[in-house]
């Protein structure tokens, strides 16, 4: 199995209900953070469409035809509207150049049921999310994130729901108000199932995918976890 999959990432940080938000896109090098005003998010996707392009910085290669997306928390729910989801007005704004999608704390839509929303993906989804997953923001419960992998379609959905995640288990530091102690094994699961994902749906990798519909998840949980596919 692979270990790493060249792809575009963009990450969404939301720094409190009604303060400032910063957006970022970072292919392969850093650069800073765009502060946009109250109220308003900015988000660069920056795909590139050149097939098998060598990064000399990295020594990496990538075949961005084939773009995966993921996203935690408000970046779940960016990632939900471009890759399947739709809405009651406006219908869906599906990029058809996303070929999966992972989103860390999922949630339920604003309007209408989740079937509704959720009920014609079409492409790979994984979700992952823990028993305390609750937000600091907004009114996002654990109750309201189970219910977006029953209203999908059957084929390449998966869920993971970690026993004693909270919010910040997606995160690599801890966040206010937390209250259970971090697990590293969390990290460990997380790394290992979204890596075969990728692999699976990104790199066609036969291997990646028998290891992801097998036993492979269970080998990297504990056994409070809980991990479905359909």
């Amino acid at each position: 199995m692979r270990k790493l999959m060249v792809g575009v990432v963009a990450a969404l940080v939301v720094a409190g209900s009604g303060g400032a938000a910063w957006a970022q896109s970072r292919p392969l090098a850093t650069e800073d953070p765009e502060t946009v005003g109250s109220g308003q998010i900015l988000l660069e996707a920056g795909f590139d469409y050149a097939q098998d392009m060598f990064y000399p910085a990295s020594g990496l290669k990538g075949n961005l035809k084939r773009i995966g997306m993921s996203g935690h928390s408000f970046g779940a729910l960016t990632t939900q509207a471009v890759s399947g989801e739709k809405f009651p007005v406006g219908g869906r704004m599906i990029d058809p150049r996303i070929k999966a999608a992972i989103m860390f704390s999922p949630s339920a839509p604003r309007r209408g049921g989740a079937k509704a929303a959720f009920g014609a993906v079409a492409i790979p989804w994984m979700l992952m999310t823990g028993t305390e997953d609750m937000s600091p923001l907004g009114d996002e419960n654990v109750a309201s994130r189970l219910t977006v992998f029953p209203a999908l379609p059957p084929g390449g959905k998966y869920e993971l729901v970690l026993y004693k995640a909270e919010h910040s288990a997606f995160t690599e530091r801890a966040l206010p108000g937390d209250h259970e102690k971090r697990n590293p094994n969390h990290h460990r699961a997380i790394l290992a199932i979204s890596t075969a994902f990728w692999d699976a749906y990104l790199n066609a990798d036969p291997a990646a995918r028998e290891w992801l519909n097998g036993k492979g998840p269970a080998s990297v949980l504990e056994p409070k976890d809980r991990w479905q596919a359909k």
